[in-house]
């Protein structure tokens, strides 16, 4: 007898991946701010699936029409004018949540199903300073994300993807030594993140760097220069289920969109899937 995991897998193969689908992540670092740099983006680049974090918006102030307008399925979860997460899609989101335990935290995780795939849009808290409360409360917040892969995994192929505030290796960073005693990089961090990733995922990202571009940052800092100087990191991840490596056709970071007139502070990570027979 088949498994749930495996009829959502050759579901994926034959309706989400057939021929192809092209799946973004974006931290847009406020969607009032980036709305026509966004609506451009959409136009341009015609995802199937995107997952926004950072959106900076209440959910009675999203700007639903946005999305729709352009041919989307959007749900969203915002509280504030900090944090927010939404999942924009092509096929309707059958079913989805908010939080990784409870909508009483804050609004940095939503998870729903298109068409047998579980997808997250994740924005994992950010940690602040390794003696910041905040970092404990990122460390553990990972726990709980790690739990919540493991349910959702029992039901079907999981993709995770979001702004980590993480970056996974030291060739993730424009210089180690630079960022020696800060988050982002520290041991505990990472290996919360390695935890996620032996439950049975992969980093889409993880074999982005060619020598002859120079490492695929996803992130710069607004000041000093730091995206002319080539001063980021990759700690915009899309993680997903290993049932899922054979349809990776490529993965990209689209550096126009952080060169644009007013763009965040990130670039969008895009990852081509293919089904082939």
């Amino acid at each position: 007898m088949e498994s749930s995991a495996l009829r959502s897998a050759c579901s994926l193969s034959s309706h989400l991946l057939g021929p192809k689908v092209r799946f973004a992540t974006w931290n847009v670092n406020s969607l009032r701010a980036r709305r026509e740099l966004v609506a451009q983006w959409l136009r341009e680049h015609q995802p199937d699936v995107l997952c926004l974090q950072e959106t900076k918006v209440k959910d009675a102030e999203f700007p639903e029409d946005l999305f729709e307008d352009a041919g989307y399925h959007v749900v969203h979860w915002g509280v504030s004018a900090w944090n927010g997460v939404a999942l924009v899609t092509r096929e309707p989101v059958e079913q989805f949540g908010r939080g990784i335990v409870d909508e009483d935290e804050e609004a940095r995780c939503i998870v729903g199903v298109v068409e047998g795939i579980h997808i997250f849009s994740v924005y994992v808290p950010n940690g602040r300073a390794l003696d910041d409360p905040h970092y404990v409360y990122k460390l553990e917040w990972l726990d709980s994300l790690r739990e919540r892969a493991i349910a959702e995994m029992e039901l079907g192929p999981v993709i995770i993807a979001g702004d980590f505030n993480i970056a996974p290796t030291d060739a993730d960073v424009y210089d180690r030594a630079a960022l020696e005693g800060a988050t982002h990089v520290s041991e505990p961090e990472r290996l919360a993140l390695r935890r996620i990733l032996d439950l049975g995922l992969f980093d889409c990202g993880a074999t982005l760097s060619d020598p002859a571009e120079g490492p695929h940052f996803t992130w710069w800092d607004y000041r000093q220069g730091a995206f002319r100087r080539g001063m980021g990191m990759r700690i915009d991840l899309v993680l997903a289920s290993e049932s899922l490596r054979a349809s990776v056709r490529s993965v990209a970071v689209d550096r126009l969109a952080r060169a644009a007139p007013k763009p965040s502070d990130h670039a969008p990570v895009v990852v081509e899937f293919e089904h082939r027979s």
